[in-house]
């Protein structure tokens, strides 16, 4: 089993007779990626960027430095070096993300989309990518499969964004998807940082459930 997977069960694993944990896999890799880009955050920051309330981005921390992922200090938390190999091998996986407009696969008022590099052959219907998007707050998921140069829905090969070249402009360029890899789009009512948590989970789901099986 991949290391990342290991790192993040076992932050998200709770310690008896502790109470129920309000925090996901999902906020340990976006707290993770937070420190990444910006070098070290505050508690403030990432109750912010997580959406989560000031106690339960303090266990957070807590779950995260007991597993030696971060260091905190009077000047923020910042990566230890094991963290930063976690967190890059998780970014090596999905390396590109992008904020959406409304469109025909994408059906929230704000829509966030995340590319998984070659996990194609492990998603199944889209309905578990879905239900994992659902769960952090979100509308839903659309799981689009990159095959011969189209965007295509799971179980089809017909092209889902013939009639979106915007869509599908912005998609190429940005996330620059190769034959193989998935794009999942969380969308929301709510706000954007909803959509991003939830396309995120989806993808963690998707890489999860599949490398849990080997």
């Amino acid at each position: 089993m991949h290391t990342y997977i290991k790192a993040l069960t076992k932050v998200v694993t709770r310690y008896a007779p502790s109470r129920t944990l309000s925090f996901d896999m999902v906020h340990v890799f976006a707290a993770l990626q937070l420190i990444e880009d910006a070098g070290k955050t505050s508690r403030e920051n990432l109750c912010k960027e997580l959406a989560l309330g000031e106690g339960a981005v303090k266990t957070l921390v807590k779950h995260m430095k007991m597993h030696n992922l971060i260091e905190t200090s009077n000047g923020g938390t910042k990566m230890t070096s094991k963290g930063r190999g976690i967190c890059r091998e998780l970014l090596a996986i999905m390396p590109a993300e992008l904020s959406l407009p409304m469109c025909s696969v994408a059906l929230g008022r704000f829509n966030y989309a995340i590319l998984v590099r070659e996990f194609g052959f492990a998603v199944r219907s889209g309905i578990e990518e879905r239900d994992a998007a659902i769960k952090m707050g979100a509308t839903g998921a659309t799981t689009l499969l990159f095959q011969d140069d189209k965007f295509v829905m799971p179980a089809s090969t017909e092209d889902s964004l013939k009639k979106e070249p915007g869509i599908r402009k912005m998609l190429t360029e940005k996330l620059k998807p190769r034959e193989g890899d998935v794009v999942i789009i969380g969308s929301a009512d709510s706000n954007g940082k909803t959509a991003e948590l939830a396309a995120k989970n989806a993808a963690l789901l998707t890489i999860f459930s599949h490398e849990k099986h080997h």
